[in-house]
């Protein structure tokens, strides 16, 4: 990562950091954004983060989850650390409108020095500074090759080895996804050696179920799930009436897409939820099947060719039939 000195040296001389992700955050944004976090202060420097919205209660175990600060939820503090700051990290997203409109304006017009951090394709000008590695699996990968490519592995500590394996456990389906790279699994190494407890952090990912969670899970693969005819594609929805009959809470439905798309024979998975007039998606895909495309022309979003994301804000079912409508033409 050649720009890494250049980004230490900024870090350095900025009287402010902000760190911020994208909405809806998941375990690489709330992972990458932890381990800078960590390194800045090892750095011997001040850093606070600002998200969008609150994490998932399955990520809050983390160790300085506690100082994420979120819009939804201080929204006058979050507007003036970013207009206040003279460095803003945007890490694990590659434009300003995945921050969220309310927030994107504000993000837009701050005046301070900008650095993204990203895997995602199709960079935006946003930054002055941009890392930009689409073939790397996390931003939390990336967050490791700053500190180490910088001179900095002798910072490397467990809260931030715990922070870095978040982010790419996560993002690569605990390393079993096509952008695992022999480097990884050699990070991963560095970061056991580090002190980390690896196995902790997938307990705590995902062995901490609650009895509403694994009763709403069951009912949605249950009763929920459909097979599109004639074509390797499963779809998931979920009304938001069901979400609230099983005590819904943000994260319980994580991961479901890929529940379905792990069904044999099944390429593409679809994942609809329905809340406050609007629908998210989720969508995962494996071999020659790419959904990025498909969410950014008909969904207003886009990612990873194997992992996207969409929203709608037509009705549940209305949404599954434009999907169901302009499946012949992608796949």
């Amino acid at each position: 990562m050649e720009k890494s000195k250049t980004i230490v040296e900024a870090i350095l001389q900025a009287k402010k950091c902000v760190i911020t992700s994208h909405k809806s955050p998941d375990g690489d944004s709330i992972g990458s954004s932890l381990a800078l976090y960590h390194f800045i202060h090892a750095l011997g420097k001040e850093a606070t983060i600002c998200h969008p919205d609150e994490a998932p209660g399955f990520l809050k175990w983390m160790q300085g989850a506690d100082q994420i600060h979120s819009f939804e939820m201080e929204p006058e503090f979050v507007v003036n650390e970013l207009v206040t700051a003279d460095l803003i990290f945007c890490l694990d997203y590659n434009s300003a409108d995945r921050v969220g409109k309310d927030l994107q304006s504000v993000l837009e017009q701050a005046t301070a020095q900008k650095i993204m951090i990203d895997h995602h394709l199709n960079p935006s000008d946003l930054c002055s500074i941009v890392v930009s590695e689409t073939s790397v699996c996390s931003t939390a990968q990336l967050i490791f090759e700053l500190i180490d490519h910088s001179g900095n592995l002798s910072l490397l500590n467990e809260p931030i080895a715990e922070a870095v394996y978040l982010g790419i456990m996560t993002d690569t389906g605990s390393f079993r996804f096509p952008s695992v790279q022999a480097r990884t699994h050699e990070i991963a190494a560095k970061l056991i050696q580090a002190g980390l407890k690896h196995h902790q952090i997938h307990e705590n990912v995902f062995d901490t179920n609650t009895l509403d969670r694994l009763r709403l899970r069951g009912y949605v693969m249950s009763e929920r799930l459909e097979i599109i005819p004639d074509y390797p594609i499963a779809i998931i929805s979920v009304t938001d009436e069901e979400l609230q009959r099983f005590n819904h809470v943000k994260g319980d439905t994580e991961g479901l897409v890929n529940v379905a798309l792990s069904i044999e024979g099944i390429k593409v998975a679809a994942f609809f939820s329905e809340k406050n007039g609007e629908v998210k998606i989720s969508f995962r895909s494996k071999g020659a099947y790419e959904v990025n495309v498909l969410a950014h022309d008909h969904f207003d979003g886009g990612g990873h060719k194997y992992a996207a994301g969409g929203i709608n804000y037509a009705s549940l079912l209305e949404t599954v039939e434009k999907f169901k409508s302009v499946v012949p033409t992608y796949f």
